[in-house]
Formats: C-alpha cells, sequence, structure tokens
C-alpha cells in the first residue's frame, strides 16, 4: 500500500500525534476539522454558521494541498456540539457541496475539541 501524508500551510497545523490528511489507495482521509483560522491558529469567534464555513474552508485547502477538491468527497461526518445547530450547519454545508452531494453523517457530540461547536471529517477519491 502507497501511503502519503498530506499537510499544508493553507489548513490549521495538527494539534496532536496525526496528519491533516492521508492519501492511500486512491483516497484522501481528511482529519476531523475545527473552525480554526489557520493566520491566526486561533478558533474563529462566532455561531455555527461562521464556524462551519471555516471548517469547510480548511477541508477544501487540505484537498486542495492534495491535488482533489470538495468535488472529491464521498464522504463526511458532523460533528454538533448541539443538534439544534443542524439547520444553519447544513445551509453552510449546502453552499460548499453542490450537485453531487457525498454521503453524510451528523451526530451530536457532547464535547468537542477547544469547545468548538463543529467538527467534520471527509473521504474523498484522489485524482490519478
Amino acid at each position: 500500500m502507497k501511503k502519503e501524508v498530506i499537510n499544508t500551510n493553507d489548513a490549521p497545523k495538527a494539534i496532536g500525534p496525526y496528519s491533516q490528511a492521508v492519501k492511500a489507495n486512491g483516497f484522501i482521509f481528511v482529519s476531523g476539522q475545527i473552525p480554526i483560522d489557520p493566520a491566526t491558529s486561533e478558533i474563529v469567534k462566532g455561531d455555527i454558521v461562521e464556524q462551519t464555513r471555516q471548517v469547510l474552508k480548511n477541508i477544501n485547502s487540505i484537498l486542495e494541498g492534495a491535488g482533489a477538491g470538495l468535488s472529491d468527497v464521498v464522504k463526511t461526518t458532523v460533528y454538533l456540539k448541539d443538534l439544534k445547530d443542524f439547520g444553519d450547519m447544513n445551509r453552510i454545508y449546502g453552499e460548499f457541496f453542490t450537485a453531487t452531494f457525498p454521503a453524510r453523517a451528523t451526530i451530536e457530540a457532547s464535547n468537542l475539541p477547544k469547545g468548538v461547536d463543529v467538527e467534520i471529517d471527509a473521504i474523498a477519491v484522489a485524482k490519478c
């Protein structure tokens, strides 16, 4: 199995012993992203709308670093601190993913890293 670690300065650095993403066997596995601004390394202030937007920007930057984009995503998992935020998160998610939507699971998590309201991970098909 060929495995390539993906790192880009256009997304937040990993805050633990993991990679931003790993490309393996034709897929890109993007680690869970939280709303950290890569320019400041600070959590984006604001509601679920601003946080979701930053998370998806981070995922897109990582995918671009792997030679792919959001249109290549086949599966995401969304972790919400409170499912009452689903509607607003879903609206922003729909701005980033259009046409052929990836498969998705959304769950409520009682606590997310750094106290954020949303975390999203993704699996994408790597371009040959």
